[in-house]
C-alpha cells in the first residue's frame, strides 16, 4: 500500500468515528423516551427536554463567543426576552386583548417562537450595535448592563407579575400534536435543537463562519485586507441572540411559567459554564456541556442543599484536565472534533 493510501486511511479513520458517534447520539436521543418507559423512570424525559433547550441557548452564546471571540455576559436577556414574548403573547390571548394595543394575543407555537426569536434578535441589534464598538473588559461590563437594566425592567413590569413572574396555564399548540405530553414536547425540543444546530453547522463552515473565524484571530489584519469586522461580528451578535431567544420560549412553554430570573446575569454565567464545559468554539461542546451541566445539578441537589460546592471542584477539574472540556475529551477518543 503507498504511503499516500496509508496517510488517508489514518485521516479518515476519525472522520468515521465521528460520524458514527453522531449516528448513535441521534439514535440514543430518539430512543430515548421509550428506553426511560421501558426503565419505569420517564421523569428523565422533561430532563432530557431541558438539556435540550439550554444546549439550543449555549449553542447560540457558543456562536458568539467560541466562534466569533465575543465574551457576551448578557445573553440572559435574550433569552428571558423570548421566554416573556411567549408568555405576554398567551396573557394577551388569554385576556382576549391587545398587546400595546394593536398586537393581538396568541397560543399558536408556530407564531410564538418566531415572534420570540424576531424579538429577542431585536434587542440583540441594539444592544450589539453599541456594545461592539468597545472590545475586552468593556464588552463584557456593557453586556452585562444591558442585561441587568432589561432584568429589573421586567421586575418593574407589574401587570406581567413582576419579580414574581407569570404563569402560562398551557403549552402553545401545534397542529393537533398534544403538547402537554411530555414526550411529544421533547420531540418538539427535539426537532427544533436538530434544525438550530443544522443552521449553526452551515453557518460556521460557510464563508461568513470563515471571516468570522479569521477575525477572531487577528481583527486588524483583516481589517487591512478590506474586511469590515463590525458588521460581521454584529451579524453573529445578533443571530446568536435570536437562537438565545428562541431557547428561552421553548423553556417558557416548557415550565409554563416566566420571571425575572430568566434575565438575570447568573442565567448568563450558566449558559457560559455550559460552553465552557463542553468546549469552546466547537459544534456539540454545548449539548455535552449543557448535559453535563443539568445532570450535575439535578443529582447534587438531591444530595445536598450545599450543592454548589460540590459542582464547582468537579467542574474545575474538568476545565483543567480536559484540555478543551468534554468535547476535546471525546476527540483524543477519536469520537469528537478539537476546537479550532
Amino acid at each position: 500500500m503507498s504511503e499516500n493510501a496509508i496517510t488517508h486511511t489514518e485521516a479518515s479513520a476519525p472522520a468515521l468515528g465521528r460520524i458514527l458517534a453522531l449516528l448513535a447520539l441521534a439514535i440514543a436521543l430518539i430512543a430515548l423516551p421509550f428506553i426511560v418507559k421501558a426503565l419505569g423512570q420517564p421523569a428523565l424525559v422533561p430532563l432530557a427536554t431541558r438539556v435540550l433547550i439550554y444546549a439550543i441557548a449555549a449553542a447560540s452564546l457558543n456562536l458568539a463567543l467560541g466562534f466569533g471571540g465575543m465574551v457576551s455576559f448578557g445573553h440572559a436577556a435574550f433569552f428571558g426576552i423570548g421566554g416573556y414574548a411567549v408568555g405576554i403573547l398567551y396573557r394577551t390571548f388569554a385576556d382576549d386583548a391587545l398587546f400595546l394595543g394593536f398586537i393581538p394575543g396568541t397560543d399558536q407555537l408556530l407564531i410564538t417562537l418566531p415572534a420570540a426569536i424576531l424579538v429577542a434578535g431585536l434587542f440583540a441589534c441594539i444592544i450589539g450595535a453599541l456594545s461592539l464598538r468597545t472590545s475586552g473588559v468593556q464588552f463584557i461590563m456593557i453586556t452585562l448592563a444591558f442585561a441587568q437594566m432589561l432584568f429589573f425592567l421586567f421586575v418593574s413590569l407589574k401587570a406581567y407579575g413582576g419579580d414574581d413572574g407569570m404563569t402560562i396555564r398551557r403549552r402553545n399548540a401545534l397542529f393537533d400534536l398534544n403538547t402537554r405530553d411530555d414526550v411529544t414536547f421533547y420531540f418538539i425540543c427535539l426537532a427544533i435543537a436538530a434544525l438550530v444546530f443544522l443552521a449553526l453547522w452551515r453557518i460556521v463552515g460557510s464563508r461568513f463562519g470563515m471571516v468570522l473565524a479569521g477575525i477572531r484571530q487577528n481583527e486588524r489584519r483583516m481589517a487591512a485586507i478590506g474586511i469590515a469586522p463590525y458588521r460581521y461580528k454584529l451579524a453573529a451578535f445578533v443571530i446568536s441572540g435570536m437562537g438565545a431567544g428562541l431557547a428561552g420560549a421553548l423553556m417558557a412553554n416548557y415550565l409554563r411559567f416566566v420571571s425575572p430570573d430568566m434575565l438575570h446575569w447568573t442565567k448568563s454565567g450558566e449558559l457560559m459554564i455550559m460552553v465552557i464545559l463542553g468546549g469552546v468554539g466547537t459544534l456539540l461542546g454545548p449539548l455535552l456541556g449543557a448535559a453535563a451541566l443539568v445532570i450535575l445539578e439535578t443529582v447534587l441537589t438531591s444530595w445536598t442543599e450545599h450543592w454548589q460546592l460540590v459542582l464547582g471542584p468537579i467542574l474545575l477539574l474538568v476545565v483543567l484536565f480536559t484540555q478543551g472540556g468534554l468535547n476535546g475529551l471525546l476527540a483524543r477518543l477519536g469520537l469528537g472534533r478539537s476546537a479550532p
